[in-house]
């Protein structure tokens, strides 16, 4: 081979515009030992892909088997469980007392006096969130005045 036409291809090469039938005829050159002597500083590039189909990995991997055990035994413990709440609500709902005492009173006086405080309260806490209403109507106007 010439040395003109390796160098040749190695720029090609260098520039990603050489073929494949030529990247085979660097690799050919740089395996034979008649390699020039400024040129020996390639010759790890293109040994690299023959030593490369020599290697085979070695290393043992370890094998880390699911233990499917846990889960079994979770989903048994979950549906123990389901069943028990669902038993306990049945007996609890069905097994109570029967009461007709709803909170009524018998004395009518006394029933508006209740009412009257109950809805005294409801009213305060209405009013106090009709105030808060205020400082969002601030806000509506002043984003008004300032995104027209």
């Amino acid at each position: 081979m010439e040395l003109d036409r390796i160098e040749n291809l190695l720029e090609k090469y260098f520039e990603a515009a050489t073929s494949i039938a030529e990247e085979k005829e660097l690799k050919n050159y740089f395996a034979s030992s008649d390699v020039a002597q400024h040129l020996k500083q390639y010759q790890p590039i293109f040994g690299y892909a023959t030593q490369a189909k020599h290697e085979q990995f070695k290393a043992t991997i370890p094998l880390i088997t699911k233990k499917r055990s846990s889960v079994v035994w979770f989903s048994v413990a979950a549906s123990v469980f389901v069943l028990l709440s669902v038993g306990l609500f049945t007996f609890n709902h069905y097994n109570q007392p029967k009461s007709n005492d709803l909170g009524t009173y018998e004395d009518p006086e006394v029933a508006f006096r209740e009412t009257r405080k109950a809805l005294a309260m409801i009213s305060e806490h209405v009013n106090t969130g009709i105030g808060s209403m205020n400082y969002l109507n601030e806000y509506e106007q002043t984003k008004n005045k300032i995104f027209k």
